[in-house]
């Protein structure tokens, strides 16, 4: 078989290359494929380097338009190692006018009117046209002190505050040995210590496992290939650096399932805590098993979906019998954190909790329509919903990204939510409390403002 006709992307290589001067010239159709022509890594590392600054700033005005960044903690209420929980709605109204107002207007007249906050719109990548895996400085600066990997990109660094991510290093609790409590012991687990903290705890599989989610492996922007985003030739990334922890870090990408460049979604990083009692995995993609899921993102997610560029940088081919299995039997031990005014249903033991709390629980199980998808113990249904949020505006372009349909989105468990800023499958929400008015739209549950509040209070104690 010809060569070209195995590789599509080749295939559409040798075509332009047979066309005439007036038929190059037309726009180019649109592709599923990556370009496989590979440019001179200095020439395109000074290109990319020289624009930097310019789509930083973007990104930046960006986020200062819809957002009050300030580090604003809530008085008394931190996450579980310890780290201030931010307080308050950060997404900005425009002047004059209030939730009050927009909780009382229909979904068409927010649309007609052009009233939908620009926080609620999604939230485009630091560069969407460019996309790939981007990384909390503190995540960077702990894993080249530990293991000597760099996790810088030249091009592009993390936009979001570190007052609005995740603790760091965020603890890890077993379903296995909760006796133990946090077992990373406030480390950062990597190649580096993994062994020394965990030989004695776990079965030699699931050691294994463990291993192998903290060995790096190639991906699209960190390899040993002249295609790279990095400075330096990459052995690659691991599952656990951006799953900190079998947690979260908040490190950014994009979807690697939709095509064209601006229908892809932007991705927060999901906790693995608790995925021994899930049954959907990917905010997306619907995958039925913990294998599924590591597989995938091997395979797929690492590459943009494109095996054609996976093969070229060097795809790590997972042995499903084992290492997947492996892999998979670690992340189902991961637990959520202690809950401490939580019965064993999942509900608030009333002996412990606050009024505030115990009216935000009847808010969430009633008016609010919460539980409709995020059902106890565990606040999740494991189903996908279309939220139809695109009913509230009018498709337009953001930095790169298109504001339009989202789809079907995995319901996510809500326990230990106030672990887990921000919020929504793509960080648009920075806060608790603005995931209660983006609710409060999107559902038209039309809550008064003592409702939202006792409704926070709540959230923070599963």
């Amino acid at each position: 078989m010809n060569r070209s006709m195995q590789f599509p992307a080749l295939a559409s290589l040798a075509l332009l290359c047979t066309l005439g001067a007036a038929d190059a010239a037309e726009p180019a159709r649109p592709t599923s494929y990556t370009n496989v022509v590979e440019e001179d890594f200095g020439t395109v590392m000074a290109r990319m380097k020289g624009q930097k600054a310019h789509i930083e700033q973007r990104q930046a005005a960006l986020l200062k338009e819809r957002y009050d960044l300030a580090d604003r903690p809530a008085a008394g209420v931190t996450m579980s190692r310890g780290k201030a929980v931010q307080d308050g709605v950060r997404v900005k109204l425009r002047s004059g006018q209030s939730w009050e107002a927009l909780a009382a207007m229909t979904p068409e007249e927010i649309k007609a009117r052009d009233l939908w906050p620009a926080g609620f719109y999604p939230l485009p990548h630091p560069n969407h046209a460019e996309g790939g895996m981007v990384f909390p400085k503190f995540q960077i600066d702990e894993v080249n002190q530990q293991a000597r990997r760099d996790l810088t990109r030249f091009d592009l660094d993390f936009d979001l505050p570190d007052h609005l991510l995740p603790e760091f290093p965020a603890p890890i609790y077993l379903t296995t040995r909760p006796d133990l409590g946090d077992v990373s012991k406030g480390r950062l687990v990597t190649s580096d210590n993994y062994y020394e903290l965990f030989n004695g705890v776990l079965n030699p599989k699931q050691l294994e496992g463990l291993r192998l989610l903290v060995v790096p492996f190639p991906q699209q922007q960190f390899n040993l290939t002249a295609d790279r985003r990095s400075e330096r030739p990459s052995l690659g990334v691991a599952c656990f650096d951006c799953h900190a922890n079998g947690h979260t870090n908040a490190a950014t990408h994009l979807v690697g399932d939709i095509r064209p460049q601006e229908h892809r979604h932007r991705i927060d990083t999901p906790s693995l805590r608790g995925n021994g009692n899930q049954r959907l995995f990917g905010s997306q993609r619907a995958l039925k098993t913990l294998e599924d899921f590591t597989e995938f993102e091997q395979r797929a997610a690492y590459f943009d979906g494109d095996p054609v560029i996976a093969t070229k940088k060097g795809v790590n081919i997972l042995e499903r019998g084992s290492q997947v299995h492996f892999m998979a039997e670690f992340q189902a031990l991961l637990d959520f954190p202690p809950a401490p005014k939580l019965a064993w249903d999942g509900r608030l033991d009333p002996r412990k909790a606050g009024e505030a709390e115990l009216r935000g629980q009847e808010v969430f199980f009633g008016k609010g329509k919460c539980s409709t998808c995020h059902t106890p113990p565990y606040y999740t249904d494991n189903l996908m919903h279309n939220l139809q949020v695109e009913r509230f505006f009018k498709e337009k372009t953001i930095n790169g990204r298109l504001a339009s349909a989202d789809g079907p989105i995995k319901t996510f468990p809500l326990r230990g939510i106030k672990d887990s800023p921000p919020y929504l499958h793509d960080d648009r929400l920075l806060t608790l409390d603005d995931t209660v008015e983006f609710f409060n739209l999107v559902l038209e549950t039309k809550l008064n403002a003592d409702e939202k509040k006792d409704l926070v209070a709540f959230l923070r104690q599963l």
